[in-house]
């Protein structure tokens, strides 16, 4: 897969919007092809919501998204306190968020959750965003955990070695709160996109993988 197959023009400015439920969704889901995407489409904008994150965790997110979008051309981060874990109770809270979202971006392309996630915060982020969204080009990204939940992806984008250590290195210098988490390792993120590249065959050796549900080939 190549960027101009992706989002059209290489070099074009386009709007991305980025949703995750928690502070290192994002990141571990897409943070390579972030950056991949804001080299090769400079001064680009970048939408990034995430709809729980307090304390310690609101820094964490706040300050990986400023690592991660240092090529955006304009970078609107936005963070949500909903309690983790029990995002299906505060669903229409959580579509007001979305219907606030859509009256303001309109974006290219947007990131969001695996809808066949375990993780029910992530489900309904997903959910939620293909409701909302219904003119949009969606990717679904994935995230490792015990669940043992990863599917068979359709979408890939190739990273170079340099783009999955800078994806690593802000995943394990920013979010010491995870540090403790058995699965938050170097290991996991460099494993996973290893074994994407080779599905992808990617020459680079790694490359992230996605769910895309609906690809128009008109909106290219």
């Amino acid at each position: 897969m190549s960027s101009r197959g992706l989002i059209g023009i290489r070099h074009k400015k386009i709007t991305v919007l980025c949703l995750g439920a928690h502070s290192d969704d994002i990141e571990i889901g897409c943070g390579g092809t972030l950056l991949r995407l804001l080299r090769d489409h400079p001064a680009s904008t970048v939408v990034w919501v995430v709809f729980s994150a307090r304390g310690r965790r609101k820094q964490e997110a706040l300050k990986s998204a400023t690592a991660l979008l240092q090529h955006a051309g304009t970078a609107r981060i936005i963070t949500k306190t909903y309690k983790e874990s029990f995002f299906p109770y505060h669903g229409e809270a959580i579509k007001q968020c979305f219907e606030d979202l859509k009256s303001t971006v309109s974006p290219d392309l947007i990131f969001t959750h695996y809808r066949e996630d375990f993780h029910q915060d992530h489900r309904i982020i997903s959910e939620l965003t293909w409701n909302t969204f219904r003119k949009h080009q969606i990717l679904e990204y994935e995230i490792p955990k015990y669940d043992g939940d990863l599917g068979r992806p359709n979408f890939y984008v190739p990273l170079t070695a340099q783009y999955a250590r800078e994806k690593v290195a802000v995943l394990m210098q920013v979010f010491a709160t995870q540090q403790g988490r058995p699965w938050f390792s170097e290991d996991t993120f460099f494993s996973l996109m290893r074994l994407r590249g080779v599905e992808a065959n990617s020459s680079e050796k790694h490359a992230e993988a996605f769910y895309a549900r609906k690809v128009i080939l008109g909106g290219l």
